[in-house]
């Protein structure tokens, strides 16, 4: 069970060694830019692989059609439902869940990027069996992976997935041969990485400009963080903590140089903007951005809001 890019390594190396009954991906959704419905990459995958695939609106209704395989065992990366227990129970094997975060930590939907808006040193790939509670089962296995100021939500999401493939079929194993040594996550170390809000992208320059990075960075292809400049919002995919101080108040911008420009955050810090989006635009290099329209609103409106 799974939906996203980072679920299919994981898929694509237990299919390698085991049968696939069934792979279970969210429906299709439709892409008001291209005007058709866009299928899942789990769902893409099992299609060109030949690998029978379901995609219900809800899981529940699926109990039945699992019921009906007679599975091992059940594996779930990043499927998007909270399954029911009766389909967490019913392999032989029970439910395995990939969780990309260093489990008490960051339960829930969005790990990945909270980690990295949080400014986590580092975070990893929990496998754990799957409980009637959002991501609180033992742990089975688990590997770190360091998070660097070059990283950004895409490159974590990668570095995870592969993590994830890399882990599986030993657990898988484990299991199988009655070797595993599931051990109980601590309760008091508990976090939660809820789902992304639309109030999460916009940025708030009171902070320092090392938490602003991270913001940046953490929703970095996908929302997007931005900013409101005259009224249109701006979204930044580029950036860099400055190194020197400023006295400008919080969401001011302080300078505007060949490639970049600076903007006052909170303590006094300063971040440079090297990369922006304009509605209904690409990406562009900030460089571009102020040889054409960027001039003007910048010229217009100093304060950003």
């Amino acid at each position: 069970m799974g939906t996203p890019e980072f679920a299919v390594p994981i898929l694509d190396i237990i299919h390698s060694r085991h049968e696939v009954a069934l792979a279970v991906s969210q429906p299709d959704q439709y892409n008001h830019r291209k005007k058709k419905a866009t299928s899942p990459p789990v769902a893409v995958y099992a299609n060109e692989k030949g690998i029978p695939l379901i995609q219900p609106e809800k899981i529940k209704d699926a109990a039945g059609i699992i019921a009906s395989l007679q599975a091992d065992l059940i594996v779930t990366a990043a499927y998007g439902q909270f399954v029911p227990k009766k389909i967490i129970e019913h392999p032989r094997f029970k439910s395995i869940n990939v969780h990309a975060s260093l489990l008490p930590r960051h339960r829930g939907g969005a790990p990945i990027q909270r980690a990295i808006i949080n400014g986590d040193a580092e975070t990893g790939v929990s496998i754990i069996y799957m409980t009637p509670k959002m991501d609180a089962g033992d742990i089975l296995a688990q590997r770190k992976i360091a998070i660097t100021d070059e990283d950004t939500q895409d490159s974590m999401f990668y570095k995870l997935s592969m993590l994830g493939r890399d882990m599986i079929l030993e657990v898988i194993d484990a299991i199988e041969s009655g070797t595993a040594t599931p051990r109980p996550q601590d309760e008091a170390a508990v976090t939660y990485a809820y789902n992304l809000t639309k109030e999460d992208e916009l940025i708030d320059f009171h902070k320092p400009a090392r938490a602003v990075f991270n913001q940046i960075r953490g929703l970095n292809s996908n929302p997007g963080a931005y900013f409101i400049l005259d009224g249109i919002n701006i979204k930044v995919y580029g950036a860099a903590v400055a190194g020197e101080k400023t006295d400008y108040p919080p969401g001011v911008i302080a300078a505007v140089e060949k490639n970049c420009f600076k903007v006052s955050c909170g303590e006094n810090t300063v971040i440079s903007i090297t990369e922006v989006q304009l509605p209904g635009k690409n990406r562009m290099m900030a460089r571009d951005f102020l040889n054409g329209k960027g001039r003007q609103l910048i010229k217009e409106a100093k304060e950003i809001k």
